[in-house]
């Protein structure tokens, strides 16, 4: 199967649809528009209609995705994909036999981002069009535990002829070159276009990016979401993870037994949360913070990054990203 043309994209590039509000219409049609696959992160189903509305308006014609972060999936966030015709969606850190099989009964194209060969063979058998590999060099939540590279080349054998896509590890066309020479049918990126005009993401979030010199894995900002995930370091992260990157025991402990917030809370709960936090108390929301925000909560909510950061040097429009990465694919 030839992933541009079933998806009607132009380059093999595909955008991480950053949850909370980070990567909503503006940044989604602008790499549709420039011939990737642009994708909306996770809102509540209302907002989610609205701009898918507003993307469509932004990127007439062009494919459209969503990521569906399956924690905190609800089947009206399944209807809105299906009312809004969408080109793909993506799944994410979970499984979900009946929303595939609704979705794919409507046509829509199922991407199912997997870190195991485990997974990824109960992705397959679920009935996903196409598998992203993750590797443990993605920044935000991970399932990753290999290199992607490495991963990328077991997955493939598992897909037997289904696409697979690598996420992790993608700032450059050489990356993009790289993974498609081992065999992928295109990349997804987090990271750089965390770091464009388009996305929502508070200005000093993406400065401390750009400044960043090393990444850590963590589970520290785990209220609703106990999991691992990639960020850079901030003073939270300093003062809780000395000991153990992953985090104070206890408070890990007591995280665990909040994974069920995560089906009852509203979504617009994350915003009071994130605002509540204190550097004194160790227990963190994985809600990131958007532009308007208060400065002062940059060292109390999680700055997700993939390991590639140390590679981009400037905030740039989507649009332009998506060509360079594209520079020599063929």
């Amino acid at each position: 199967m030839d992933l541009r043309e079933r998806l009607g994209i132009e380059h093999p590039i595909v955008q991480t649809g950053m949850a909370g509000g980070l990567a909503t219409a503006e940044l989604a049609a602008a790499v549709s528009r420039a011939g990737g696959l642009g994708t909306l992160g996770l809102l509540s189903p209302t907002s989610l209609a609205t701009e898918l509305a507003r993307a469509r308006e932004e990127a007439p014609g062009r494919a459209l995705a969503v990521n569906l972060l399956l924690p905190f999936t609800r089947p009206a966030h399944v209807e809105v994909c299906i009312r809004a015709r969408v080109t793909a969606v993506t799944l994410f850190f979970g499984f979900a036999a009946g929303a595939v099989a609704r979705l794919r009964d409507a046509g829509i194209f199922v991407l199912h981002q997997v870190g195991t060969l485990e997974g990824a063979r109960r992705a397959l058998a679920e009935g996903a069009d196409a598998l992203i590999a993750q590797g443990e060099e993605a920044g935000g939540h991970l399932l990753g535990r290999a290199p992607s590279l490495t991963f990328l080349r077991e997955a493939l054998i598992v897909a037997a002829g289904k696409p697979v896509l690598l996420a992790g590890g993608v700032a450059e066309a050489g990356d993009v070159r790289a993974a498609l020479a081992a065999g992928a049918a295109g990349v997804v990126c987090g990271s750089r276009f965390l770091l464009t005009h388009e996305c929502r993401a508070h200005a000093g979030y993406k400065r401390r990016v750009l400044g960043a010199e090393r990444t850590i894995v963590t589970e520290l900002f785990g209220l609703g979401w106990p999991a691992r995930h990639r960020v850079v370091p901030n003073a939270a992260t300093e003062r809780w993870c000395r000991s153990d990157p992953a985090g104070p025991w206890f408070a890990r402990s007591i995280e665990r037994g909040t994974a069920w917030l995560a089906k009852v809370m509203p979504m617009s709960t994350g915003g009071r949360l994130v605002a509540a936090q204190r550097l004194s108390v160790p227990f963190f929301s994985p809600s990131s913070l958007l532009e308007g925000a208060d400065d002062a909560l940059l060292d109390v909510t999680p700055l997700y990054a993939g390991a590639c950061v140390r590679k981009i040097r400037e905030v740039r429009p989507a649009g332009e990203v998506v060509r360079d990465l594209a520079a020599g694919c063929r």
